[in-house]
């Protein structure tokens, strides 16, 4: 989120916004809305910020030749009936139009916490929307699920689209950031069941099972992938209630075998460094990349380990660099990954990084060659 070009105060704002808000938000291109700023001072911006595993997008308004006033926010075209829901709740003490009659300007957390509140009001008006819609199964379904904490639900409809109802429900109730010790990320890492049912204002006897997807924040997928999960069948008659729990379960079991597993692939790379010597380079917390310095005769390489999250269920994907050899452009010469080369999942650390050693004795004769030619 970058606030070059904005006046001081809005620049303020946007600063707090991208360092504090606890959640995913993005500022999309930013544009002037004054005739007599053609220099380009930039005072007006679209937010999108996540919800229900998607992105709400609203334009935010300030006025550069009055920077200290309050901004205007304007909602997409599918939430034109957000407004006047605001306005009903403008009395409740944590209304967001109390924050915009009280703007201070100089507060940079100003537009942060306005943000947040928006985006609270927006969740309560959602689940106003969902809770109103013609549709037996929908509401049974939310009757179901209201005890779990942190669902979010959109009722999404146009006049080019079936109206759907797309639940949010976050998984596994563990703080999976906490588990990896030395953890970079910035936001806490989740798991969730995205759920979407199309209304049926007609009876219908025999529902069709909802959509189901599971969805990772992105970070994730250096620990753990999604894609490898397979969901459960949602047999016919069955509800959120009965179908949670037991692919929790599931999750819950993965996510601490993917936990266990960085010290299987720190191992690895400890055994490796028995062979090649200290890395040059190795990832420290996940244990997912390792370079190690190589030679074979005169000529010196170096050997780039890949090690996936299914490691040793996979083999690491291996690419050599010369360290004397570069194409016209000055990048040094590289092989493609190699993955073909002796290696078992049921083998020692050791015998693992032994085997390993042996391929490249050979292969960097191969690749040393491939060099030459290049060169």
């Amino acid at each position: 989120m970058s606030s070059e070009s904005s006046p001081p105060l809005i620049a303020a704002q946007l600063n707090h916004l991208a360092l504090h808000f606890p959640l995913l938000a993005k500022i999309e291109p930013k544009w002037s809305g004054s005739k007599d700023y053609s220099g380009g001072v930039l005072d007006r911006f679209t937010l999108a910020i996540s919800y229900c595993l998607d992105f709400i997008k609203w334009d935010v308004i300030f006025d550069a030749e009055y920077p200290m006033s309050a901004p205007d926010v304007i909602f997409g075209p599918e939430d034109e009936s957000f407004q006047q829901f605001l306005v009903l709740h403008g009395e409740d003490p944590k209304s967001p139009m109390n924050r915009l009659g009280g703007w201070d300007s100089r507060d940079p957390t100003q537009l942060m916490l306005l943000v947040q509140e928006l985006r609270d009001q927006y969740m309560a008006y959602q689940m106003k929307r969902v809770g109103e819609v013609q549709d037996d199964r929908v509401k049974f379904e939310i009757s179901t699920i209201a005890f779990r904490e942190g669902i979010e639900m959109h009722l999404s409809s146009g006049y080019d689209k079936p109206e759907e109802v797309k639940f949010a429900v976050p998984l596994v109730d563990t703080n999976i950031n906490k588990m990896v010790p030395g953890c970079p990320w910035i936001y806490p890492q989740k798991i969730y069941l995205q759920v979407i049912y199309p209304v049926e204002k007609k009876y219908v006897s025999t529902p069709s099972a909802p959509r189901l997807k599971l969805v990772a924040t992105p970070d994730l997928k250096t620990l753990f992938s999604i894609d490898d999960v397979k969901l459960p069948t949602w047999l016919t008659g069955m509800c959120m209630a009965e179908y949670l729990p037991p692919l929790e379960e599931t999750l819950e079991k993965q996510v601490l075998e993917a936990v266990s597993l960085i010290d299987v692939r720190r191992r690895f790379i400890e055994a490796l460094a028995v062979q090649f010597g200290r890395p040059v380079e190795a990832d420290p917390i996940f244990c997912r990349k390792a370079t190690f310095l190589a030679a074979s005769g005169v000529f010196t390489f170096l050997v780039h380990l890949t090690i996936t999250t299914q490691f040793p269920k996979q083999p690491p994907a291996i690419v050599l660099q010369s360290s004397q050899h570069f194409n016209p452009q000055g990048v040094p010469i590289k092989s493609l990954p190699l993955t073909d080369y002796p290696f078992s999942p049921r083998w020692e650390a050791s015998l693992m990084a032994e085997r390993i050693w042996d391929f490249l004795a050979d292969e960097a004769l191969i690749f040393k060659k491939y060099c030459n030619e290049q060169y």
